[in-house]
C-alpha cells in the first residue's frame, strides 16, 4: 500500500508568493545600488560631465533634464564615439526607470568608456542635475 504524503495547498501557495516577493525585491535592491551617489554625480557634473539619455527620441521629446544628450540605447554604439571622442569624459547616463541606463553603462564600459556613471532613473536625473544647478 502505497501512502501519498499531501503538502497543504495554502503552505505551497504561501511559499510561492513569499519567494516571487523575495525575487522582486532583489531585483530592485540590485537595481538600485547600480546607481551613482547623488554626492557624486554633482562632483561629475562639476567636472564637466555630459547628461546621456538613452531613451526613445519620442520619450526624450516629452520630458528631458536640462542639458542632455539624447542617444536611444540602440543607437550609442554608433553614435556616441562621434560625439564623444574623449574616453575619459565623465558620462552620467539615465534612462526612464535606470534599467537601460545600467544597459548602456556596461555597453559604454565595454567599449572603453572609463567614467561612466548610471545615473538611474529621469526623476532622479532630474532632481540630481536641477539641484546641481541651483547650487
Amino acid at each position: 500500500m502505497e501512502v501519498k504524503h499531501k503538502t497543504p495547498r495554502k503552505f505551497m501557495d504561501w511559499t510561492f508568493a513569499l519567494l516571487a516577493v523575495a525575487v522582486i525585491a532583489a531585483f530592485f535592491l540590485l537595481k538600485r545600488m547600480s546607481f551613482v551617489s547623488a554626492e557624486t554625480a554633482r562632483q561629475q557634473l562639476t567636472n564637466g560631465a555630459l547628461v546621456i539619455d538613452v531613451r526613445s527620441a519620442e520619450e526624450y521629446r516629452s520630458s528631458k533634464v536640462r542639458g542632455a544628450i539624447n542617444i536611444p540605447l540602440g543607437e550609442l554604439r554608433e553614435r556616441l564615439p562621434q560625439q564623444v571622442k574623449d574616453k575619459n569624459q565623465p558620462l552620467l547616463v539615465h534612462c526612464l526607470s535606470g534599467g537601460r541606463s545600467a544597459i548602456a553603462q556596461r555597453q559604454l564600459k565595454s567599449m572603453g568608456y572609463a567614467n561612466v556613471f548610471n545615473l538611474g532613473s529621469l526623476a532622479r536625473a532630474k532632481q540630481i542635475v536641477e539641484q546641481r544647478a541651483a547650487d
